[in-house]
């Protein structure tokens, strides 16, 4: 039952990342340098979600639910 609920907090976290990612892609058409826009992606916190999220949902998949 934990896997679930691991894998479900893993897939908002990839969600909640990538929806803040692709809204600020609309910065690229405004003029900002893909350098630079990666530069920001880096450094705002809310990125970091999408591999923490995926990092949980592949821990959750491949760790066996029978082991005691």
């Amino acid at each position: 039952m934990w896997q679930l609920v691991l894998f479900l907090i893993g897939f908002g976290f990839t969600c909640v990342g990538g929806v803040a990612i692709i809204g600020y892609l609309n910065f690229l058409p405004a003029g900002m340098p893909t350098y630079d826009f990666l530069i920001f992606i880096y450094k705002r916190p809310e990125c970091y979600l999408v591999p923490s999220g995926l990092f949980f949902m592949f821990f959750a998949m491949y760790k066996s639910p029978f082991d005691s």
